[in-house]
């Protein structure tokens, strides 16, 4: 199955159609770190990694990871090895908090963008994440709660994901 980013307010999943939001500077072939860019192309889905303290495990056939207290995601171009990867979060290391007092990352899927041997300089931390207001993001795909549970209960361990 495959994931469709329509347009930068409708991902398609299956027969339903979400409203969402993408990075503040719209989608781009050419994703740099730091540019609020959506990278576009086809990409695979990682883990569903959710707040066990607001939300109860959902539905999904994806492997579902508990957000811990020293969770991070990397996005230090200092960090060849940890870029773009979920590190153990220490000083030293710039990365995205997982565990955040909003509810963005309540529940999370990290988008394979830029994933395998990561390019330094080409973007991480690239997500579905929550969203309350529909704000642009910093590149990630955002949805409402209610239509994010709807998708993890459509979506495979193998589901795609083509940012158009």
């Amino acid at each position: 199955m495959t994931i469709v980013l329509k347009n930068k307010h409708t991902l398609k999943v299956d027969e339903f159609y979400f409203k969402c939001c993408v990075g503040k500077n719209g989608l781009t072939k050419k994703k740099k770190e730091g540019d609020k860019k959506t990278p576009k192309g086809k990409f695979g889905l990682e883990n569903l990694y959710f707040r066990e303290d607001r939300i109860k495990k959902p539905q999904t056939s994806l492997k579902c990871i508990k957000i811990k207290n020293n969770m991070g995601w990397c996005n230090d171009v200092k960090s060849p090895k940890k870029y773009n990867k979920l590190i153990k979060i220490n000083k030293v290391i710039n990365h995205e908090k997982l565990k955040r007092k909003d509810h963005k990352y309540d529940l999370i899927i990290p988008i394979k963008y830029n994933f395998k041997k990561p390019i330094i300089g080409y973007g991480s931390c690239i997500f579905i994440h929550l969203t309350k207001n529909y704000k642009t993001t910093a590149g990630c795909i955002a949805l409402n709660q209610k239509d994010f549970l709807i998708m993890l209960k459509v979506i495979k361990k193998n589901s795609k994901i083509h940012i158009l």
